[in-house]
């Protein structure tokens, strides 16, 4: 299990150790599995915080039984440190190096590669060999940790390209025809992003600085399409904070130096991103307005994600030369619902600010929307939602902006 805890705990099998244990804190970022410790029972014994709200906590924060914390990825980090709270995952080397999908916990320290954890008071390394060593900026000596725990287990695999279809590859195509040679590449894991990088295989000379990846960037890795050798920084490797998905990738990133895996405040600082020339960004939303507003983490008052780090790269990207940040998601949900919409719903929360987005991309087309009033945000943005969706999208543009879309 990954989590934080504040008392810090560390244990192999939390639910035999909860009736000891009273008002706990855990913080947790994108958990996959059953945490256990969420459940109804546990309440007394555990007090959540979670940083993103993924499937195996949705329930429990939407039912009031744990807490959502909204906050930027890159910031992470910076709020850790200042709860003087900090955490590490061991490896078979002797040393701690980064773990798929802990980054937020190898980030709690006191953030300098020589200095490393010096704000926790008691720091508990769980040690499975079943975790890749990675490369980067993450090596502690074992020294350094009060106590390590044996586990070995399997990781979590997740799948992504089962959930692609021929809408998600009509965004690829569309996504990859804006993709220029030479691009730097940040893409979320999930079918949209495995997709495009489908969509990809013709393109040449590639790189990739990203907060994650799964298995769907190994082919265009093994191909040579991404080689990251026109990067300005980090040249000729693959950044990353963390990576999810099956067996095979984590095999991949095994021990290989191709790989950078570096702090999360490094890889999702705007300043640092924008020094990469091209930069695309690829993000999703669960819906996006007439105006270019872009909801990502939550259905009206209903938590869903989190804001993670969709706008550190969305403006790191924007400041990039030649940059494309881009939010690409279907035209509709599964259940035929509009994902463009007059408003958002009530309650719903603004992931990226209409003064931050550039493209937004359906399956129907792209919707350029920088420098344009909102007039012609909402003309652009009807012209790419579903065409059974448009009449009633021209209708609130005409009893909001007085214009019909053409």
């Amino acid at each position: 299990m990954e989590a934080l805890a504040h008392p810090f705990i560390c244990c192999i099998n939390w639910p035999l150790q909860a009736p000891r244990l009273q008002d706990v804190e855990a913080g947790f970022f994108s958990m996959y599995g059953d945490i256990e410790v969420d459940k109804p029972q546990y309440r007394s014994n555990f007090k959540i915080n979670s940083l993103f709200v993924s499937g195996s906590i949705r329930q429990a924060v939407n039912e009031g039984r744990a807490d959502y914390v909204p906050v930027f990825l890159s910031e992470i980090p910076e709020l850790f440190k200042r709860k003087n709270t900090a955490a590490r995952c061991g490896d078979r080397s002797g040393f701690s190096s980064r773990c798929p999908r802990l980054f937020v916990l190898w980030a709690l320290r006191s953030i300098s590669p020589d200095q490393p954890v010096n704000t926790a008071e008691y720091v508990i390394a769980q040690v499975n060999p079943q975790v890749p060593r990675t490369h980067g900026d993450g090596m502690i000596p074992v020294s350094r940790f009060h106590a390590m725990v044996w586990q070995e287990t399997p990781l979590q695999e997740v799948r992504f390209d089962e959930k692609v279809g021929e809408v998600e590859m009509q965004i690829g195509r569309l996504v990859a025809e804006l993709t220029e040679d030479r691009s730097t590449l940040q893409m979320g894991i999930g079918s949209i992003p495995d997709a495009v990088l489908r969509c990809l295989g013709n393109h040449k000379d590639l790189g990739v600085h990203t907060e994650m990846f799964s298995d769907g960037l190994l082919d265009l890795i093994e191909n040579g399409v991404v080689n990251n050798r026109y990067k300005k920084i980090h040249p000729n490797k693959t950044v990353s904070g963390f990576a999810l998905g099956t067996r095979r990738l984590y095999d991949f990133v095994d021990d290989n130096p191709a790989f950078a895996f570096l702090d999360i405040d490094y890889v999702n600082e705007a300043s640092v991103i924008k020094r990469n020339d091209r930069v695309v960004a690829i993000n999703s939303a669960i819906e996006v307005d007439l105006t270019g507003q872009v909801c990502a983490d939550s259905i009206g008052t209903y938590h869903y994600s989190g804001v993670g780090g969709q706008m550190d790269f969305m403006r790191g990207a924007a400041l990039s030369k030649y940059g494309k940040p881009i939010i690409a998601l279907s035209s509709r949900t599964q259940k035929g619902v509009s994902r463009i919409v007059p408003l958002l719903k009530p309650g719903a929360g603004v992931t990226t600010t209409r003064a931050h987005a550039h493209y937004v991309v359906t399956e129907y087309g792209v919707a350029f929307l920088w420098g344009k009033n909102l007039r012609q945000r909402s003309h652009a943005l009807i012209n790419i939602a579903h065409p059974d969706d448009r009449e009633i999208l021209e209708r609130a543009s005409w009893e909001r902006f007085k214009v019909f879309e053409d």
